[in-house]
């Protein structure tokens, strides 16, 4: 028997989640303002819906793939939002990148409208979805959780259980970190080899399967060294996971010298116009006066 989902916000990340839904059997209805990225869904297979309510009345269970706090609130509880059209015991499960403490607060004010809520933000990117390997880290009651399994199996081979509402959102900060330190790591390790004469694109077969072997490192290595700055994430988008990740650490009292460094390149980037593009263009930051301008 197929899962009944409604998918609010198709991005490029939910966009993948709503194409790899659809193609497992899941019967998808979509809501999104951008008419014509849910019609490249509907082609697939997927239903439109004219608003939130509209899709979550149809469905057992709500996906949510949104940008901030503010947003997923408004998709949930504002005019024509998800908490108008969703039956008692609907679980809404947001995908979303957001706050812990934000999370904490959603899933209070969706309980006093009967709806249950499980954060299970993710990692692996788009292109993880689309082949059913993305990494979730899920906060939430321990039946949610399982509940929520049901559907999350469908794009995800590793989804962990991290404890109550806001787990999940604490732990991608704690993976956003590692990874924004990475990419960081990897893209001056290029440019060191790049300017010593080593042929860097022969880097990540050399030290793979050793201690500084990463994902990060065999896979954007060689768009580092190739200026490929095609874009499968945002560097803004790593800056918003970054200030929340400091947020964290102040209320936390923990040290984190070498995240504040990093959110200062990355905010820099982003000040300079980089923004909207893939975490590859963190290798402009290391340009000078005698470095190859990227075309």
């Amino acid at each position: 028997m197929s899962n009944k989902v409604a998918l609010i916000g198709v991005g490029a990340m939910g966009s993948a989640i709503g194409a790899r839904l659809v193609e497992t059997g899941n019967r998808l209805t979509v809501f999104d303002p951008n008419k014509d990225k849910v019609a490249a869904l509907t082609a697939k297979g997927a239903m439109a819906a004219a608003s939130a309510a509209e899709a979550a009345s149809v469905s057992d269970f709500v996906i949510l793939s949104l940008n901030s706090p503010r947003i997923v609130h408004a998709a949930v509880f504002g005019p024509g939002g998800v908490a108008e059209g969703a039956g008692p015991g609907t679980l809404i499960i947001d995908m979303s990148s957001i706050d812990p403490d934000a999370t904490k607060a959603l899933a209070g004010e969706a309980a006093e409208r009967e709806l249950r809520w499980v954060d299970s933000p993710l990692s692996g990117g788009a292109p993880k979805a689309l082949i059913g390997q993305l990494t979730l880290m899920a906060g939430g009651f321990e039946q949610d959780i399982a509940d929520a399994h049901q559907v999350l199996r469908h794009v995800a081979s590793n989804y962990t259980h991290m404890g109550p509402v806001g787990a999940g959102q604490t732990t991608k900060l704690i993976n956003q970190v590692l990874c924004a330190l990475n990419f960081l790591a990897v893209a001056e390790a290029t440019q060191l080899a790049l300017d010593a004469g080593v042929d860097a694109a022969k880097i990540p077969q050399a030290l793979k399967g050793g201690r500084a072997d990463s994902a990060i490192l065999q896979e954007y290595m060689p768009r580092y060294v190739t200026k490929d700055y095609r874009r499968t994430g945002r560097i803004d988008n790593m800056v918003k996971d970054l200030n929340g990740a400091q947020d964290l650490a102040r209320r936390t009292n923990t040290a984190m010298p070498l995240t504040a460094v990093c959110a200062e390149i990355h905010r820099m980037l982003t000040a300079s116009g980089l923004g909207g593009e893939d975490q590859a263009a963190l290798m402009e930051f290391f340009k000078g006066p005698n470095k190859e301008i990227a075309g």
